[in-house]
């Protein structure tokens, strides 16, 4: 299974909220022929590391595609960068953020790019309770834990809320145009 986590705690211009951009974006991935197969419910949480950033968006889905991880990663940061992405300071807010953090069980080293599975996953409420929402049965491909496992073992308590859904693409607002 390939997971892609989405997120965002910029608001991008010609969105109404953070969520519709993630909604959009995910029709863009789609037009770029990564077929989503799944996606979970939408998160809000607070930035991590803890900051006075504004909260994230945050959300998950199951794509299949033929691109390998670098391909897949270059499609992503093209994507990133159509809504508005600038890669500057790590851990600084952003329009749009999207991370490989899973690829069909490939576990490569630290000094790979991408690093498979994504090397944080595991202490990330924000990513593991929308993993659970897709794929409650998912296991990290090189410890074998469960993602219940690893929400249970996440290393201090984190806030997170899950969001009503929307009514547009992807239980966002998003509607694409006509």
């Amino acid at each position: 299974m390939i997971i892609i986590g989405l997120g965002t705690n910029l608001k991008v211009q010609n969105f109404s909220s953070l969520r519709e951009t993630c909604g959009a974006a995910m029709v863009e991935m789609e037009h770029r022929g990564l077929k989503i197969n799944r996606y979970s419910s939408w998160y809000q949480s607070p930035p991590w590391p803890p900051s006075d950033q504004p909260w994230y968006v945050n959300g998950v889905c199951a794509i299949t595609t033929e691109l390998n991880p670098i391909e897949l990663l270059e499609q992503l940061f093209v994507i990133e960068q159509k809504f508005g992405r600038k890669r500057s300071v790590k851990n600084a807010p952003r329009t749009l953020d999207l991370d490989i953090l899973a690829y069909n069980g490939v576990v490569t080293d630290a000094e790979s790019d991408p690093i498979l599975p994504h090397p944080r996953l595991f202490e990330r409420a924000f990513v593991l309770y929308p993993i659970r929402d897709i794929a409650p049965d998912w296991r990290h491909p090189e410890t074998g834990n469960s993602v219940s496992r690893m929400i249970k073992n996440l290393p201090q308590p984190i806030e997170i809320k899950k969001m009503t859904d929307g009514e547009g693409a992807f239980k966002t607002e998003w509607v694409p145009p006509s």
